[in-house]
């Protein structure tokens, strides 16, 4: 007896809301195309996107770079 096909999930492109086959087809999922791939790059380079933390240790402040 064979199974039936499962149907393919469904993801929404973080970018533009468009469903998204997940699978190997889709090359830029979760992402509908390379274009909407890129804006959410820019996003995050420009620093629309963050991740809270701490902030970094400048030079002077860096225990690792201190030389005895």
């Amino acid at each position: 007896m064979t199974e039936p096909s499962a149907k393919p999930r469904k993801v929404r492109c973080p970018t533009c809301g468009a469903d998204v086959v997940w699978s190997a087809e889709s090359p830029y999922r979760p992402f509908c195309s390379e274009r909407c791939r890129l804006i959410d790059l820019g996003a995050w380079a420009t620093d629309k996107y963050r991740v809270e933390g701490e902030t970094p240790l400048d030079n002077s402040s860096d225990p690792l770079r201190h030389t005895h």
